[in-house]
């Protein structure tokens, strides 16, 4: 055998050792080699007389990530090319053979007669995991950085090399749903109660533990392949069955609202396997496959939510010519609880924290915060008393400036005030060295005035995260006009070691992610003020693909913030800048009945401790009440979708945006733009540019100027320009685009 990504051996005792260790990559991933030569150990294992069983297990760290996902991508241009070149029938079939190889591979694994074991340690996720699967013993260490899961449908897609398939013969039906639906990554412990792995031992026992299995006589043939194997929630047409299927349905259409074509997929895979011998169960999970990987919900999500995210976490932006900084030492002004949060995922990367307020009970209580968030994660297993001491130790709170000395980076995360944060500039100022890089934690105020109290604008930037921080994926990094390299490759080096997603954006008022969700909001509260029913509002905003309605998001922020937004846009740009119907409802709201949103218990909605639910008053401030049968749901989706995509092409043609990738990530990490859509810019291109102006026209006709396609925008319609095309982020014609 000639195995480049795999080391070969056999012990005395016919045990043949598989190491999967690929040369120049940091974690081993399925590619066509990877697969051929995968082959090749399965028929040299099935012939050799001397070998009586595999082990399959890593040479690195970590097992495996799963598939490379621009292979998956470049199916598509190749489907392109075949269909042209020989047709639609001809280019089907080898997209069907390509797309199906990897299960087909894992089945002959499974069935060749003798036994596999996979002895896995670290992330095995995905098309790996797919290949602990088809293995007919699988042992994992006990060590927290193990994880095993399918999250393919994360990026648009499902399990197709079998995992639908083996899942859900290992476990209930309804708990493989579950899992196949959320796509969550399993500890250890957990995949052992869930039937998904045999044996859980410490790392050094891992590869010894599945040899074992396969010296004491270890089956070669999977449950399913044994004769009277039963299916765990019985077949499928039993009143067992008829159990799990209608709420199983009934849950995919009110958590993905129908968007998602890879989660129904799961549901048919799944629903129709169970009814069939595994080889065609295969085949029908693979002809579904198939069909997804072509769907644009799955090119779309596969572009932003892999191959740039990816790429932008990995320094995409990052300016040349800088050597990488070892951040140790960051210093956070402001406990409350945003520089809490901060405070928190910089310990938690293992660096070193100066926590600093406006006195010692400030910057404890901050410092409490983490605590908290540790504490919380020691009860649900997730952490280690000794754990928390580590990061807690980490954290120095203190109302002493002089102690951000010998900072690599001072973020100032206080009050949204200008004279609050001049004031502290200064201070921050007199205390870090020369080379220090300042940043502000600011959501809307332009970078470059913040500058200019600091006696250093080119060591200047802006450092967005977004709430709650532990949770948030985005940070938005912003440019001041007078902002340096260091400063960006600085605060690029330290959102990488937080392990978070940067985007890079160009200073404006709001920046990229608060302009294109405060018109989110604000088209939530227009609605309500035309007389659109508060519940109906909430249910198309989710229908469209959003996380939550724009009345709940609003309330999770606070009203009196937005309220305090709109004063502040009016003072510093015009009354003309404030749309005077979305004033008045924030008026009354907060002004006059002081229902601030979740923080005081009222807002759009009613909160108690069982629930919230929305406000019943909200129908005494609409001067007229809309029907809801005589409303255009699609319309309500449209104008939900229109006005933050139509925003985002405004910071492109404004340069607030230079990098398209960044405006589809940021969007859908940052505030939850439908991710099925892969983004704002590539709602536009799946749409067409001219077929959405004509949609902006149509709405600017029925709601306003604010639906008026902008300049750039119309170019483009007329020379039938996409986003990715014109402002191809690869700087040459590629596989990435055609995608």
């Amino acid at each position: 055998m000639n195995l480049k990504n795999f080391r070969f051996e056999t012990d005395a005792d016919g045990v043949a050792l598989l190491t999967w260790d690929m040369p120049g990559r940091s974690m081993n991933v399925i590619t066509p080699e990877v697969m051929d030569e995968l082959e090749s150990v399965i028929d040299h294992v099935v012939s050799a007389e001397g070998v009586k069983g595999c082990v399959i297990t890593s040479g690195k760290d970590t097992f495996s990530g799963g598939a490379d996902l621009t292979m998956l991508q470049g199916l598509g241009v190749e489907f392109g090319k075949l269909a042209k070149a020989k047709g639609e029938e001809a280019a089907m079939q080898f997209f069907f053979d390509r797309s199906s190889a990897l299960s087909r591979l894992y089945r002959k694994l499974e069935t060749c007669g003798k036994p596999f074991a996979a002895a896995v340690h670290g992330t095995c996720l995905g098309g790996a995991f797919e290949l602990a699967l088809a293995c007919h013993y699988r042992v994992v260490s006990d060590s927290d950085k193990t994880r095993i899961g399918l999250p393919e449908i994360k990026v648009g897609l499902f399990p197709g090399a079998g995992g639908t398939q083996r899942v859900a013969r290992l476990m209930q039906t309804g708990d493989a749903l579950q899992m196949l639906f959320r796509g969550d990554q399993i500890k250890p412990a957990q995949a052992k109660s869930m039937n998904l792995v045999h044996a859980v031992v410490p790392r050094e026992g891992l590869v010894r533990a599945a040899a074992d299995w396969i010296k004491a006589g270890g089956s070669p043939k999977a449950p399913w392949d044994q004769e009277g194997y039963k299916l765990p929630s019985n077949k499928v047409h039993s009143p067992a069955g008829m159990m799990i299927w209608p709420p199983a349905n009934a849950i995919y259409r009110r958590e993905t609202q129908d968007n998602y074509p890879a989660a129904k997929a799961i549901l048919q895979s799944v629903y129709e396997g169970l009814m069939l011998p595994m080889d065609l169960a295969l085949r029908v999970e693979s002809r579904y496959f198939a069909h997804i990987l072509r769907s644009p919900e799955a090119a779309a999500m596969i572009r932003s939510l892999f191959v740039s995210k990816g790429e932008l976490e990995k320094g995409a932006r990052r300016p040349e010519g800088i050597e990488p900084l070892k951040i140790k030492r960051v210093g956070v002004v402001g406990a409350g609880f945003m520089g809490a949060g901060i405070a928190y995922v910089s310990a938690q990367a293992g660096i070193n924290v100066v926590l600093v307020d406006r006195d010692q009970e400030a910057a404890d209580k901050g410092k409490a915060y983490s605590h908290k968030l540790m504490s919380d994660q020691i009860l649900k297993g997730r952490a280690k008393t000794a754990d928390r001491d580590a990061l807690l130790a980490r954290i120095h709170a203190t109302a002493d400036f002089s102690a951000l000395k010998g900072c690599d980076l001072v973020i100032e995360a206080v009050f949204e005030d200008r004279a609050v944060k001049a004031e502290v500039t200064k201070k921050i100022e007199a205390a870090i060295g020369r080379r220090t890089i300042l940043a502000s934690n600011t959501s809307t105020l332009p970078i470059s005035s913040l500058a200019e109290n600091f006696a250093r604008p080119s060591q200047y930037i802006g450092i967005h995260f977004f709430s709650p921080v532990e949770k948030m994926l985005l940070v938005e990094i912003i440019l001041g006009k007078r902002t340096g390299d260091r400063a960006l490759a600085t605060a690029l080096d330290f959102v990488r070691a937080i392990r978070k997603t940067p985007i890079v954006v160009n200073d404006c008022r709001g920046f990229f992610a608060n302009r294109c969700v405060l018109n989110y909001i604000r088209e939530g509260h227009l609605m309500l003020a035309e007389g659109v029913p508060p519940a109906m509002i909430e249910n198309m905003a989710k229908k469209a693909g959003m996380p939550v309605g724009p009345l709940s998001l609003n309330d999770e922020v606070a009203l009196d913030l937005g309220w305090k937004i709109l004063q502040a846009t009016k003072k510093d740009l015009g009354a003309e800048a404030v749309d005077p119907k979305q004033e008045a409802l924030l008026k009354t709201m907060v002004v006059d009945l002081e229902r601030l949103g979740r923080k005081n218990g009222k807002g759009f909605y009613d909160y108690a401790p069982s629930g919230k639910k929305l406000w019943p008053g909200l129908k005494d401030l609409q001067k007229t009440r809309l029907a809801a049968d005589a409303l255009d749901r699609q319309e309500l989706i449209d104008r939900f979708l229109v006005i933050q995509a139509l925003e985002a092409a405004r910071t492109v043609e404004e340069k607030v945006i230079t990098d398209v990738r960044e405006a589809d990530v940021g969007a859908i990490l940052g505030f939850g733009f439908a991710p099925y859509t892969g983004g704002p810019l590539s709602y536009i291109d799946r749409m067409g540019t001219k077929a959405f102006v004509a949609l902006c026209e149509r709405l600017a006709k029925a709601h306003g100027e604010r639906f008026r396609p902008n300049k750039l925008l119309r170019a483009m319609a007329r020379k039938g320009e996409t986003f990715y095309g014109r402002f191809n982020p690869y700087g040459r014609a590629s596989d990435k685009d055609a995608a």
